[in-house]
């Protein structure tokens, strides 16, 4: 008697983020697809049946609003108006009259070519096009559930309400009273209510449009409704050029090239070095806030009071005051040049003033005995193994190598906690490869007891690496928090960092096989918990308080040597 094998959430979920990814390397091998054609079709399928969290209610016949939030957040002002998207290397576009767009929450480098076509420059590996390409599908399922309920069956005409909508929007400014009837249809044509549609206008408007919100409603529409009645198609294109260089560390090996040069010049190759990544202001702020701006804040010794207030926007002076007095002690920065987007900092404790930095070192040291403190910028996916890979390799000069004391490796990043709220501490024991059957334990030198009794939750254990942040769900999530894996929270960078710094050690002997890391994650979100995920919005102050716990905590370890 056959045995009947019923799937899981968790599995069927699993599929269809394996079918995601081999359809996205194989549309990309190829070079082009038609998003509403049939690869399209297989995009959009799988992206539905996992219905990710963070898109919330695309899987229902209404509009998905947070999720249309998040998504445009990421991807390049104006892209809901072009037929054709185009992927492509550093072609050259930035030394042309192009001028760049920047989208609020990714640093990538995108051009509008023509009233049509968009341009998206991907200089950060792989991990950059699989997270495009998802929020694009998103996005074609969004503008498709718009043509379904403004188009009329069997006909190419369409409802009342789109007509209205498209005949307000000729006018470059509305009043209140026709701001709120442009809304009542656009209410009906996404399937939600008239308040929600009016906050989310609110939520989109800016000094130079405010009528964003229905402007990209309308051409989200538009775009769908015309390929449905005139067969003008969308057309998304991986550029020769990026199909050739993807894969090859083109521009981690500039960074880590400039980088090495940099040390150089400052007689600083040879001596001690602590990695850390983290953001460019953490550690700076560690190092030298409480010293810079002791005449502002006499009392702030043990106070988070100092962070808080420079990370508002408005205390620019503050912030510019600090960094005068970090580079008057010795901090070098270089701006990325090399498209990784990666900025850098190096301190170089031999320079530090007398009583001019916050933590002191051992008495006795000699100045090459001194360590200097590398810190990197965030990584985005599989590029933080093109970044340490290359960084780690030694610096070639001729025929000669020289070989770089790595001394730690420390990263601090934000991630999804399975347990808990934002703000919450993670450290990691091990890293585990979604998709995969890779997983990399390590000595963590950070351990949970090290951020007791500051009224944080702290989780210690296994975190998963994500293929992309916008595919989770709460059943594959479940799954690994409740089975043997022990999963505590999930990030992106993890498992590339320790790929990388395990073949450095162990296996091309490039730096000591006993390197200090170090893994610690404050939470950004919960995406167990409806409402908490990236798209409920950022983490304000809440992140102050685990950011400076964790760099303090770092720098405490180093300083101690």
């Amino acid at each position: 008697m056959n045995k009947i094998i019923n799937t899981t959430r968790a599995q069927e979920s699993t599929n269809a983020i394996e079918r995601l990814y081999i359809t996205m390397r194989h549309l990309f091998n190829r070079g082009f697809y038609k998003p509403m054609g049939v690869s399209g079709e297989t995009l959009r399928n799988a992206l539905l049946q996992l219905r990710p969290e963070i898109y919330g209610s695309v899987g229902e016949e209404k509009s998905e609003l947070n999720g249309l939030t998040y998504v445009l957040e990421r991807l390049p002002e104006g892209i809901e108006q072009c037929r054709y998207i185009n992927l492509t290397s550093d072609e050259g576009y930035g030394e042309s009259h192009f001028k760049a767009i920047i989208p609020a929450k990714r640093r990538r480098d995108c051009y509008r070519i023509d009233e049509d076509q968009m341009n998206i420059v991907i200089t950060r590996g792989r991990s950059d096009i699989y997270d495009i390409l998802t929020h694009l599908t998103f996005l074609f399922i969004e503008s498709e559930k718009i043509c379904k309920r403004v188009l009329i069956e069997d006909t190419k005409k369409t409802i009342r309400d789109w007509t209205k909508l498209e005949t307000a929007l000729e006018s470059d400014e509305l009043s209140q009273a026709e701001l709120e009837v442009a809304l009542s249809y656009t209410a009906n044509i996404l399937g939600r209510s008239f308040v929600e549609v009016k906050a989310m206008h609110q939520v989109f408007a800016t000094k130079e449009n405010p009528e964003k919100f229905l402007r990209t409603i309308y051409w989200m529409g538009k775009l769908a409704i015309e390929e449905e009645t005139l067969g003008d198609k969308r057309i998304i294109t991986f550029s020769p050029v990026l199909r050739e260089r993807l894969g090859h560390h083109i521009h981690g090996d500039l960074w880590a090239l400039t980088i090495k040069e940099t040390l150089e010049q400052n007689g600083i190759l040879h001596r001690p070095i602590h990695i850390i990544s983290a953001n460019m202001h953490s550690v700076m702020n560690s190092l030298f806030a409480k010293k810079a701006l002791a005449k502002e804040y006499p009392n702030s010794k043990d106070s988070l009071e100092i962070y808080e207030d420079l990370s508002k926007s408005k205390n620019d002076k503050l912030r510019a005051k600090v960094t005068a007095y970090a580079k008057k002690n010795g901090m070098i920065s270089l701006n990325d040049t090399s498209g990784t987007n990666i900025d850098v900092q190096i301190f170089d404790s031999a320079k530090f003033g007398d009583k001019a930095c916050c933590f002191d070192l051992p008495e006795g040291l000699k100045d090459d005995e001194k360590p200097v403190i590398f810190v990197m910028d965030y990584a985005f996916g599989e590029q933080a193994y093109e970044t340490i890979d290359e960084l780690l390799k030694p610096y070639q000069k001729g025929t000669t190598k020289e070989f770089l004391n790595i001394e730690s490796v420390s990263i601090m990043g934000k991630a999804g906690i399975l347990e808990g709220g934002k703000g919450d501490i993670m450290i990691a024991t091990a890293h585990i490869f979604e998709g995969t059957a890779d997983n990399y334990p390590f000595k963590n030198e950070l351990s949970a007891a090290d951020f007791e009794g500051h009224g944080l939750k702290v989780l210690e254990g296994t975190m998963v690496t994500v293929l992309g942040t916008s595919l989770q769900n709460k059943n594959i999530l479940q799954f690994f928090k409740d089975s043997t894996w022990g999963v505590i929270g999930l990030e992106m960078e993890g498992v590339h960092y320790q790929k990388a710094i395990q073949a450095a050690s162990k296996i091309r002997k490039s730096i000591k096989e006993d390197v200090k890391v170090r893994y610690a994650y404050y939470a950004s979100d919960n995406p167990l918990e409806t409402g908490s995920t990236l798209a409920s919005g950022g983490l304000g102050t809440t992140g102050v308080k685990p950011t400076y716990l964790i760099t303090n905590k770092i720098l405490e370890q180093l300083f101690n040597l």
